[in-house]
């Protein structure tokens, strides 16, 4: 779990990306909140989380905010690699209607914890890309979907500007570093076997150490 940016004295934001990175798209909403973090400087009340698949684990950090922006894979029934927004009381509905993986059944059950304790943010969306595969383990995003990463992030930062009138300030090199370096999505998928080496519904680094 990673998270960039604090509270200052305003009511905080927050970009999460949930989902799980070696699932193929299903690492979609981590990858995009690493762009986001690696390409834009952003203010400190407005936070960037790589939330994975923690689930209620996340209940601490989505109290009381003011705005919460989701990014995940979503099975919204459309095209592969179609990118969909829902927002207010959609949301719990997109993530339930059609679940692709277990995080978003932990993640149901957060939305619903923090409407019974009154603790909902103001302002909840979701930004959501129909996967295209989520069963190659150990694979990076389809070529098809990772496409759709600035697409999303044009996306989140249209919404923080009209929903909450934050700006963000873009940086010369996408540099910064978000989290552990070693699964970078750059430096993930680069160590990733060919085709030849590694089917594509498995990679042998992981299937390795399941066998152990």
């Amino acid at each position: 779990m990673v998270v960039c940016g604090a509270e200052e004295n305003k009511k905080p934001i927050l970009v999460l990306g949930i989902g799980n990175i070696l699932w193929a798209d299903e690492g979609f909403g981590v990858r995009t909140v690493e762009y986001l973090a690696q390409h834009y400087d952003f203010p400190s009340h407005v936070g960037i989380m790589d939330g994975g698949t923690q689930g209620l684990y996340l209940m601490p950090y989505l109290e009381d905010l003011d705005t919460l922006i989701i990014v995940d894979a979503v099975d919204f029934g459309l095209p592969p690699a179609t990118v969909h927004y829902v927002c207010g009381d959609e949301v719990p509905v997109a993530m339930g209607a059609r679940k692709i993986s277990l995080h978003q059944t932990g993640f149901q059950e957060v939305l619903s914890l923090l409407a019974l304790r009154g603790c909902m943010p103001r302002s909840i969306h979701l930004v959501g890309v129909q996967p295209l595969t989520m069963e190659d383990y150990g694979g990076g995003l389809t070529a098809e979907v990772a496409a759709k990463i600035p697409v999303v992030t044009d996306k989140v930062l249209d919404l923080l500007k009209l929903e909450c009138s934050v700006s963000v300030i873009p940086r010369q090199q996408g540099t910064e570093t978000f989290g552990i370096s070693a699964i970078a999505r750059d430096v993930y998928e680069a160590g990733r076997p060919s085709e030849k080496e590694a089917c594509r519904y498995g990679d042998e680094r992981f299937l390795t150490l399941l066998e152990r």
